[in-house]
């Protein structure tokens, strides 16, 4: 469950975007499933500033609290806050309504330079 249009990282987070704007970032299918039942997403303020590779925020399951990366650097633009009341989307539709944050990339180039998805299947299948 790789969508081919979306890129990604090593840590497991994925972008969206046409490289025109605000980019989107949530986190994988092979992430949720690793994390198990997600309880709780810590996400920064809309205006706050990323660096490609820092921690924007945590996501808390039932196992454990794993950091979430920014795949960018830029400015948050939006966050989910459905996710508030309903954490457990992303469980349920990591690549739809469990998007996490909107990013409005410092180099909207930058998104070229993450995993394709046939990267990112190696990456999980290795």
């Amino acid at each position: 469950m790789i969508p081919e249009d979306l890129r990604y990282t090593a840590e497991h987070e994925w972008v969206a975007g046409d490289g025109t704007g605000s980019v989107r970032v949530g986190i994988t299918h092979f992430a949720q499933d690793a994390l198990g039942d997600i309880v709780y997403v810590q996400l920064p303020e809309p205006g706050a500033t990323v660096a490609a590779g820092d921690s924007l925020g945590e996501i808390e399951s039932t196992k454990s609290v794993s950091e979430i990366y920014a795949p960018v650097s830029g400015t948050v633009a939006a966050r989910n806050e459905a996710l508030g009341d309903t954490p457990e989307v992303i469980n349920t539709d990591p690549y739809g309504a469990g998007w996490l944050v909107e990013i409005t990339p410092d180099d909207p180039t930058a998104v070229d330079s993450l995993l394709t998805a046939g990267a990112y299947r190696e990456l999980t299948e290795s």
